[in-house]
């Protein structure tokens, strides 16, 4: 029985003492990127469902999309902006080279009136928020 907990000694100082943790510091950080244009309907359909796609920039190679943010400003009214990570790690090499892509999000309508979508493009040369806006008007469902 006492062989056991020897044994196992030597395993557990192999994986404690096999990891680095003295870099502590991270290796990323999160941006807001610019937008350059939605895809968004002519109309909605109330409670229906869309996959609204926006094409945004990629100002170069070490930076990831990582999702959208909505944010609800009013009942009807949404600013959306696109999460990415930068790689900050020294031994990366970044290609500055810029790129379009586009990436999708679902939207369900739940109101009916006029959404008004807020698409976040960066900052102006005062430092305030640019946005592209578009808005959709909401269509009763058809029912057979």
């Amino acid at each position: 029985m006492k062989r056991i907990p020897l044994v196992l000694l030597p395993l557990i100082l192999v994986c404690f003492y096999s990891c680095d943790i003295s870099d502590d510091e991270p290796n990323f950080h999160f941006t807001t990127l610019s937008v350059v244009s939605a895809d968004l309907p002519d109309s909605f359909e109330l409670d229906s469902t869309y996959t609204i796609e926006v094409t945004y920039l990629r100002p170069d190679s070490c930076t990831f999309f990582e999702g959208f943010d909505v944010a609800q400003t009013e009942e009807t009214e949404r600013v959306v902006a696109v999460i990415g990570s930068v790689i900050t790690d020294s031994d990366t090499a970044c290609a500055e080279q810029a790129e379009e892509v586009t990436a999708g999000f679902r939207f369900r309508v739940n109101f009916t009136g006029e959404y008004t979508f807020r698409f976040y493009t960066g900052l102006d040369s005062e430092g305030s928020g640019e946005y592209i806006e578009y808005t959709v008007p909401v269509t009763a469902r058809v029912t057979n």
